[in-house]
Parts: structure tokens; C-alpha cells; sequence
């Protein structure tokens, strides 16, 4: 049984509050906390660096402006503005609640935290930031970064992987939280732990507004916290990435509407690593012809939560019909469909190799 959480100290609050009025970031969520633009933000900043972030906040406000928009947007309309940023049940979660939202309440998020709760892809770390942040409610909002600093502060070593300690943690903030600043308190802490309480044993504890409270500091301990449950191994997969060409269209293909990636536009892949031959073969088997020498795309790789993909390319000129693949202008790729991030190696080099393979068929 795990044993129950030490108080934190008294003077936490005042410390942290006073070095985040001192030199927080400048961030347009901040800027303007309308609940919208603190709950799109706080889903987007759950698997991304604020510095990524908020060029994709900015331009789905600029296209999105109100929960409305969203709710009605087109899905690809939403997965294109999510390009790039992973993770696309997020996306298809935010349209959902903005759904319900203009359903059940006018359009407008609800100020209560239980009812935050219920709205998909919002769990209680969201529900909390966007209740403080945006409605001054004084509740914890507990995430990774929280969870580093409190452990070193109290020494804490319960894995902050465990529900049990997250749910400590949030008490232990519950009874420090200042009741007139409680979304400027839970941003200060998880600016604290972005921006020097870092990960990795790599903080810049001489900066630390609570050095003086911290025990890890004070015992020299950091490296040892916060601690973890081992991982379980990530399993590997070999792909193989196909950059097919057609006068001077590239192929695309949709995903299955279950699974990894549901339902998003890929470059055409397939299990395994294809030789030339194997490559030829395939080809052959979808109705297409080679229309030009295969050339190496060269490997990369790209990681999901218990997935690693490791890939290798082809580009090739192809002619004849197939229902599974769908070529269309990079103009239009580019405009239109939204690509994961996971092909990105060979997606990025799709306009040059049109120009490649039309000028080999004119030469």
C-alpha cells in the first residue's frame, strides 16, 4: 500500500507566485484565457513543446475562431490544422466535445469541473487547468511537469506513473492552492517544471524559486527523482514507404476507420522490407506497371506510443488503375489531405521527385 503524501510547505505558493509574476512566458492562451483558447491549447500541449504549439494554436483560431466552427468544421478541414501535431484522436476528441458543448450548453464550456470531466478526450489534469485557468476555480491540475517538481521538492518516492500518486499529488496541491490565483498557480508550477525544474537531470536548480524548500536540492539527490515504472519494451515493425508517381500525380491511400492512424491519408506502405523484385512484385499485384527504375528513398523511422516503425522508401513512376490508391496533384496533397507526421521523411520530398520523374518520361 503506498504510503500517504507528506504536506507540502506553506511558503510553496508565495514563492512560485512571485517568481512567475517576475518573468512568465508571454503565450496568447495567457494573453487572452477565454475558455476555448485554454482548453485547445492545453490538448494541444499535452504531446507537444509550447515553442510547437503555438503556431498551430494561432492558425486554428485564425480558421476556428469559436467552438461553433469547430463543431461544424469539416473533419478534414480539423485534421488538416492538426497536421502535424500527432496523437489525431485528440483532434477528433476536441470536435466531439464542441459538439455536446453547443448542444447541451449554448456553445460555451461549462464552468463547473465535474462537467468538464465528462466532455471526451478531457481527463482530470485538462479539466483542472481549463476550471482554474479559465473560470478561477481552485482545483489541481496535476501534469508530468507538476509531478517532477513535487517529487523533488518532498522527496517523494512513489512512481508518478501511478494513479495513486498522481491522485496525492492533487491533494497536496488542493491545500495550497490560493483561492484568488488558481490558474496563475497551477501555469506557475507547470512553467516550473518547463522551464528549469527540467527532466533528464538536467535542472537549473540556482533559479528554482523553491531551492530553499527542496529537499532533493538540499540533499543532492535530484537525479534520483522523480521515479518511474520500468517501460515495456516498444515493439518494432519494418514498412516499407511507397512514393508511387502517375503523370505527375503521387499516390495516396486511406486508412482502415479503426487502428493505428484511422481513417487518415498515407503514402501507400506495406509490411516488411521490399527489394526492387519484392517491389515490382507488389505492384503488379495492385494493377500498376513500373514506368521507371525504382529509386532508394533511403530509411527512417518513427515512434508511437507502443509502436516503432522502422522504414525504408521507394519512389517510382508507375502506369495502369487501381481502386486502393487515389493519385492526386502534390499541389493539391499539400492543400488538402492531411499526412501523419509518421511518413514526413519521404512526404517532404514528394515535389522535387515529381519533378524528377516527369523530366525522366520527357527525356
Amino acid at each position: 500500500m503506498q504510503k500517504s503524501m507528506p504536506a507540502l510547505p506553506d511558503t510553496l505558493a508565495p514563492r512560485l507566485l512571485r517568481w512567475y509574476d517576475a518573468g512568465s512566458r508571454t503565450l496568447p492562451w495567457r494573453s487572452d484565457p477565454r475558455p476555448y483558447y485554454v482548453w485547445l491549447s492545453e490538448i494541444m500541449l499535452q504531446q507537444t513543446r509550447v515553442e510547437a504549439a503555438t503556431p498551430y494554436f494561432e492558425r486554428f483560431i485564425r480558421e476556428l475562431p469559436t467552438i461553433a466552427d469547430l463543431a461544424a468544421a469539416p473533419e478534414q478541414q480539423l485534421l488538416k490544422l492538426w497536421e502535424g501535431l500527432g496523437y489525431y484522436n485528440r483532434a477528433r476528441n476536441l470536435q466531439k466535445a464542441a459538439r455536446i458543448v453547443v448542444d447541451n450548453y449554448g456553445g460555451e464550456l461549462p464552468a463547473d469541473f465535474s462537467a468538464l470531466l465528462q466532455l471526451p478526450g478531457i481527463g482530470r489534469y485538462s479539466a483542472g487547468a481549463i476550471a482554474s485557468i479559465a473560470f478561477g476555480i481552485p482545483v489541481p491540475a496535476v501534469d508530468g511537469n507538476v509531478l517532477r517538481v513535487l517529487s523533488r521538492v518532498l522527496e517523494n518516492p512513489a512512481e508518478i506513473d501511478r494513479e495513486e500518486t498522481k491522485r496525492q499529488m492533487g491533494e497536496a496541491i488542493r491545500q495550497q492552492i490560493p483561492e484568488d490565483r488558481p490558474g496563475d498557480f497551477n501555469q506557475a508550477l507547470m512553467e516550473l517544471g518547463a522551464m528549469v525544474c527540467l527532466p533528464n537531470g538536467a535542472p537549473r536548480c540556482e533559479e528554482c524559486p523553491l531551492k530553499e524548500i527542496c529537499l532533493a536540492f538540499q540533499h543532492e539527490t535530484i537525479p534520483e527523482y522523480p521515479r518511474k515504472a520500468p517501460k515495456k519494451a516498444r515493439r518494432c515493425e519494418a514498412r516499407t514507404v511507397l512514393v508511387l508517381f502517375r503523370e505527375g500525380e503521387v499516390a495516396i491511400h486511406q486508412r482502415p476507420a479503426t487502428g493505428l492512424l484511422r481513417g487518415l491519408w498515407e503514402l501507400p506502405n506495406v509490411e516488411g522490407t521490399l527489394s526492387e523484385q519484392d517491389l515490382a512484385a507488389t505492384l503488379s499485384g495492385w494493377g500498376l506497371i513500373p514506368q521507371s527504375s525504382a529509386l532508394p528513398l533511403g530509411s527512417a523511422k518513427h515512434i508511437f506510443t507502443h509502436l516503432e516503425w522502422q522504414m525504408t522508401g521507394w519512389g517510382v513512376a508507375v502506369r495502369g488503375n487501381t481502386d486502393s490508391l487515389l493519385f492526386v496533384h502534390p499541389d493539391r496533397l499539400r492543400e488538402e489531405f492531411c499526412l501523419p507526421s509518421a511518413f514526413r521523411a519521404y512526404s517532404a520530398r514528394i515535389s522535387d521527385l515529381a519533378k524528377e520523374f516527369l523530366d525522366d518520361n520527357h527525356s
